[in-house]
């Protein structure tokens, strides 16, 4: 069931466009993925989708409300920015804790399922300033959860972490896979083959391809994705 809607958004800055007429469809419970490089149009899109900028032209629909229902919308999504958005001088229980009462969502039980689900236990009275990268990111994408959204946006979820970290926050974003939809933006090939369901490719602001990995190098009559991503992109330059 599609719960997503994008229909020919375009996003103008002054004389750069963003994004160009782009279109796409996300079901229900998908793990979603934009593929692309910097400034290939990604997080101006999510962006978009949970109301932090406006759109140029162009409409979207979010289970069932229109652009013009944005209030509505912001109810049901929630993101996790590139930007690690946590208060480094609270701890992670004080920080859960805090959004949980901006969000008028207070239910201990879901609080602790999210601490444990997002393996954050053991550093849950330590102060954000003093985690690693890893863990400030786990702490980012639980408060992106504490809202309890029906839409989850995580812009580069792993950008910046080891390769250890990085596969260890694929094993906690795999654990909501089908509980929530979530659209991943990313520039690792090899995330995106592991996490998505399906994936868009995209570069310069245009949405190049749409599809799964295997639809996707079938496409374009490759045995790899990525040299799929080359043939794709490369074409676009």
């Amino acid at each position: 069931m599609e719960i997503i809607k994008v229909c020919n958004v375009c996003k103008d800055y002054k004389k750069i466009r963003a994004l160009n007429n782009v279109s796409l469809s996300i079901n229900e419970g998908e793990l979603y993925g934009l593929l692309g490089v910097n400034g290939a149009g990604k997080t101006t899109l999510l962006k978009i989708l949970s109301g932090l900028t406006n759109l140029t032209s162009g409409d979207f629909i979010i289970s069932g409300y229109s652009k013009n229902q944005m209030d509505e919308i912001k109810r049901i999504i929630d993101i996790s920015p590139q930007e690690t958005a946590v208060g480094m001088n609270l701890t992670v229980l004080e920080n859960l804790k805090f959004f949980q009462d901006l969000y008028d969502k207070k239910d201990k039980e879901y609080l602790d399922l999210i601490i444990n689900d997002l393996g954050l236990s053991e550093v849950v009275n330590q102060r954000a300033k003093t985690l690693s990268g890893g863990y400030q990111r786990r702490l980012s994408i639980a408060l992106g959860l504490i809202s309890k959204p029906k839409i989850l946006l995580l812009d580069e979820p792993t950008l910046g972490l080891d390769v250890l970290a990085r596969r260890e926050l694929w094993n906690i974003i795999n654990k909501f896979k089908g509980k929530i939809t979530i659209i991943l933006t990313s520039h690792y090939l090899e995330e995106i083959e592991a996490l998505c369901d399906r994936v868009a490719i995209m570069s310069k602001g245009n949405l190049l391809i749409e599809g799964t990995i295997d639809e996707i190098k079938e496409k374009t009559n490759q045995t790899s994705f990525e040299e799929a991503f080359v043939k794709i992109v490369g074409g676009e330059n």
